[in-house]
């Protein structure tokens, strides 16, 4: 009885997984052939909340590509690959607290926020002595994921109070 619930719990989660996953990448594709762009593949992982690392998505995007490789990745390889990776929790985001922290560095007055051209100051004038600062508190609490990928891509959202 209890092994039943277990497998219809299991299910339900797979079920609402695969859903996501095909509301993602059903966004990028755009000819509604189950199909997307190869360079798509890092964005529409992101979007369902993983952070793999540079050479993570390039191991991921070779287990789903095709044999000769077209520069398109099709639905029916990716999902059983997406929904691993999410069943096992692979490519996990950088903990709130150590994201936190690692801006913490950028804000010697401890302000407890960057604003947008302080930021934008950090990543165009002081762009390699700021993530040199970073990653040096990375290095020491976290491996290297994705805080580097993250600054330029998320001005707007870091713009606020951290």
């Amino acid at each position: 009885m209890a092994e039943e619930k277990d497998a219809e719990g299991t299910e339900a989660v797979v079920a609402e997984l695969h859903k996501k996953i095909k509301e993602a990448f059903e966004v990028f594709d755009h000819e509604s052939n189950n199909t997307v762009d190869v360079r798509e593949i890092g964005t529409i992982i992101r979007s369902l909340g993983c952070c793999p690392t540079e050479g993570e998505l390039h191991d991921f995007i070779a287990e789903v590509e095709e044999e000769e490789p077209t520069g398109y990745i099709r639905f029916e390889k990716f999902i059983p690959m997406m929904t691993r990776a999410l069943l096992e929790r692979k490519y996990r985001p950088i903990a709130e607290d150590v994201l936190l922290r690692a801006f913490e560095v950028l804000d010697p007055a401890k302000r407890g926020f960057l604003t947008k051209d302080e930021l934008v100051k950090y990543m165009t004038e002081e762009g390699q002595r700021a993530l040199f600062l970073v990653s040096l508190f990375l290095k020491r609490k976290w491996k290297k994921c994705c805080l580097l990928q993250l600054i330029p891509n998320q001005i707007p959202f870091i713009t606020g109070t951290i």
